[in-house]
């Protein structure tokens, strides 16, 4: 009875340790997990020896960990059209290599300096910006934004009082540069660049127009996409006190549904 009510007590004790060993195991991944970021880098889906081309064909995307204090050396995912195709290998790179900058030739295309990297048919224009407009100065060369301008417009009234309204005038801008980084380098050189009251912007000459003017007559904020988001939104609306008045309570109620749902 006695070897009974020990072995008992072993497996009892066995089965406990095998669950404070897996409890901890699992502390230590949610401790790693919260110090941790997704990173969508770029992996070679074939092999590129020394001097060759990187094509479309060649490259996917691939989602890795990283330590959230960490600079990372990966070529973002976004920036794959502009930092990597038609790039030539430093080295002989291995089907399955994650890409980084040091593994490519970073070299303008067309031209030297800032011409090289505007799309055909556009513009380059530079806007001042500050820490609100620019997202506290962590928007970054190859990133997407929305322009947002807020202006002081006559009432429809016939007097000559005056409205502020807040409208969206660009979805999806590139920003080529922030103050004098084009995001050629590695990390260390965007981290040591994040001050700047300059962002440069790729527009059509239609749209360098428009900015220009609207720099002239009002305010602009540039509110920073997701790197992932390619879509346009189709009911943006013309903001003023009135409607900020009327909308509030409907929005809120809105925020409410997407947040507890």
């Amino acid at each position: 009875m006695r070897q009974k009510i020990l072995l008992v007590l072993a497996v009892i004790f066995g089965l406990l340790s095998a669950y404070l060993s897996y409890e901890h195991m699992q502390g230590l991944k949610r401790k790693y997990q919260s110090r941790t970021k997704k990173v969508m880098a770029i992996i070679l889906t074939s092999s590129i020896e020394k001097g060759g081309t990187i094509t479309e064909s060649d490259i996917s995307e691939i989602e890795v960990d990283r330590m959230a204090n960490q600079n990372i050396q990966e070529i973002p995912w976004q920036r794959h059209k502009f930092a990597v195709l038609k790039r030539k290998a430093n080295r002989t790179l291995p089907k399955g290599t994650i890409l980084r900058y040091n593994d490519i030739k970073i070299e303008r295309r067309r031209s030297d300096g800032l011409a090289g990297q505007i799309g055909s048919g556009n513009r380059a224009i530079s806007i001042s910006v500050d820490a609100t407009s620019s997202v506290t100065g962590l928007i970054k060369p190859d990133d997407r934004v929305d322009i947002i301008g807020t202006f002081r417009f006559p009432e429809m009234k016939g007097d000559k009082s005056l409205d502020v309204i807040t409208m969206t005038i660009l979805q999806s801008v590139r920003i080529i540069a922030t103050g004098k980084n084009m995001g050629l380098g590695s990390s260390s050189t965007l981290k040591k660049s994040r001050g700047y009251n300059t962002v440069t912007l790729e527009l059509s000459p239609k749209e360098a127009e428009m900015i220009i003017f609207a720099t002239q007559k009002g305010r602009l904020v540039l509110s920073l996409r997701d790197a992932d988001e390619t879509g346009f939104t189709n009911d943006l609306q013309s903001v003023n006190f009135r409607y900020l008045e009327e909308n509030i309570d409907k929005y809120n109620k809105a925020r409410q549904k997407r947040t507890y749902k």
